[in-house]
């Protein structure tokens, strides 16, 4: 649940720290007082989007924070996949939003972004306000709350998967079905390049081949010459001894005196040692100079093949690893244009069988949500009764359609809200009081399939007074027992069942508004009652009123 809530240079506020409690707690205030600044704080932490209009005038930043406590394990499994630990069920999150620079997340001190703030906020909260009847006023969005009371969550994947699956397969169907000259010119284009390649007849690490080769005809002489004069003063000449003949003569100079100097052992072995390696050396630098003296390639031809190489490289690729990967492609491709009736025929079966297992899954996702919608509706009913609304009728449309992303069902709830009046579309029937009672009734009967510890109602008293009020803040209440409830509210039926009870109140000094938001005790919970039940004069009997309401309450 969310325990406390900072909030620095949002608006109208400068600083206030909230502790809020579990149960219900009630946000009352004048209209501008800054009660959905409050909300627009949580929703800024929620990762949501915002605005730098928030930012309280003359700052150049605003900052929230949010600290929860004994989250769902569902909220924890979500922050441990993005990286981030809990401690004992505690998570803080904190938002930064900048004038100037980009703004800062945090989650337990560990930066994250706004994504994140929103994957992880799905799951710790969930606000109902004035977007959720934008959703009962959108019948395409109905389907949501049949589905989720369902928990048919593993079918709608299924179906989803096998729709993908049709929908990809008849898009490759469709990009096959084209022109047959055009599919000519592109079957000459492609024997063309496989030609043109395939004729070439390269192999990767050719070009450096021939790279080295024409270096070595171009540096023959230099090369031969070296070889020659390396060999000579190795191995000398006719009238000059080389320095293997002088080694050898030091090697037996030094074995002479071995006998009756033991030291020179150790120098003679290395002198015999190093002797035996320029043999070798001297050995391979004949062969060395005989290969250079032989023929090692045209240079005419050699300066044509590279000049090939790069001439195609300019069409297939960089590389002859990137042209051969160009050739394969195109041969498959030109195999497949060239076999094209077969591989239409080939793929309309395939295409055929994908959508029949479609339809088949969205035929049974139909018939499960036929029977949800007969429960949902007599249970969203039930509710709406409670809540002063007797003579309330709800059906669900369900009507057959093409195949989408969710199925193949048409689905809106319509309403009749007055006796001998058929259901018609909720945007045409109800009103602002009916609307919120309905988002009420319908979250009350799909609370139990959110995962979520705190729900939060904006102004879910819009439209209604009396004993409607008195029944939604019972409804309340009955919520708050099982998850933590945070409420906005201008009716006092409402207030006065609250928990915790937090006044926000809006004052000017030297010229600047300030918003500050008090956690009130008996007697500010008596007076903030007495001020909504009597507006402008709070006389005695209104106190009186008050008080009276919040014994009979507590009793």
């Amino acid at each position: 649940m969310l325990k406390n809530l900072y909030i620095e240079n949002i608006a109208v506020i400068e600083k206030t720290n909230i502790d809020f409690s579990d149960g219900l707690n009630v946000l009352t205030g004048e209209t501008g007082a800054g009660k959905s600044i409050v909300i627009d704080s949580i929703n800024a932490v929620l990762g949501n989007r915002t605005s730098r209009d928030l930012i309280r005038n003359g700052s150049e930043s605003a900052f929230v924070s949010a600290e929860f406590e004994d989250i769902s394990p569902k909220a924890e499994q979500i922050l441990n996949e993005y990286g981030f630990e809990t401690e004992d069920g505690t998570v803080i999150i904190q938002r930064e939003i900048s004038l100037n620079s980009k703004g800062k997340c945090r989650i337990n001190g560990r930066p994250a972004t706004v994504g994140t703030l929103k994957a992880v906020g799905t799951y710790l909260i969930n606000i109902h306000g004035q977007h959720e009847s934008y959703e009962l006023m959108s019948p395409e969005l109905h389907i949501n709350y049949i589905d989720k009371l369902g928990n048919i969550q593993s079918d709608i994947e299924e179906y989803a998967k096998a729709y993908k699956e049709y929908r990809s397969m008849q898009s490759e169907l469709d990009k096959a079905e084209f022109d047959e000259a055009e599919r000519n010119r592109k079957i000459d284009l492609l024997q063309y390049q496989v030609n043109e390649l395939e004729q070439a007849d390269m192999y990767v690490g050719e070009y450096e081949e021939l790279r080295e080769q024409r270096n070595l005809i171009e540096n023959k002489e230099k090369i031969a010459n070296a070889l020659n004069e390396t060999h000579s003063l190795l191995n000398g000449g006719e009238d000059t001894g080389g320095i293997l003949e002088q080694l050898e003569n030091a090697c037996s100079a030094l074995e002479s005196i071995t006998e009756y100097m033991p030291d020179c052992e150790d120098i003679y072995r290395r002198l015999q040692s190093a002797m035996y390696e320029l043999e070798d050396c001297t050995s391979e630098i004949a062969s060395l100079a005989d290969s250079a003296d032989s023929d090692i390639g045209n240079l005419e031809e050699i300066e044509d093949r590279i000049d090939l190489i790069q001439r195609l490289s300019r069409k297939y690729g960089s590389t002859i690893e990137e042209m051969l990967n160009f050739l394969e492609k195109s041969k498959r491709e030109l195999e497949y244009l060239e076999r094209y009736e077969e591989n239409r025929e080939h793929l309309k079966e395939n295409c055929q069988k994908a959508l029949h297992h479609a339809e088949q899954l969205a035929k049974n996702l139909s018939q499960m949500r036929e029977k949800i919608a007969i429960q949902f509706s007599a249970r969203v009913k039930e509710e709406m009764t409670f809540l002063d609304m007797p003579n309330v009728k709800l059906v669900v449309s369900q009507k057959k359609c093409a195949l989408n992303s969710t199925g193949c069902d048409d689905i809106e709830i319509l309403i009749s809200t007055n006796v001998g009046e058929e259901p018609k579309p909720v945007a045409k029937i109800a009103s602002g009081g009916e609307l919120s009672r309905m988002m009420l009734a319908i979250k009350n009967v799909l609370a139990d399939k959110d995962d979520i510890d705190t729900l939060i109602f904006d102004e879910v008293d819009t439209g209604i007074s009396g004993s409607a009020a008195q029944k939604v803040g019972l409804k309340l209440k009955e919520v708050s027992k099982s998850r933590q409830v945070l409420c906005v509210t201008h009716l006092a039926q409402i207030a006065a069942l609250a928990d915790s009870h937090f006044k926000i109140q809006k004052n000017v000094s030297d010229g600047k508004t300030y918003t500050h938001v008090k956690a009130l005790d008996h007697d500010g919970r008596r007076d903030e009652l007495a001020r909504i039940i009597g507006g402008v004069e709070i006389t005695q009997a209104t106190l009186d009123y008050a008080e009276e309401i919040l014994k009979s309450i507590s009793n």
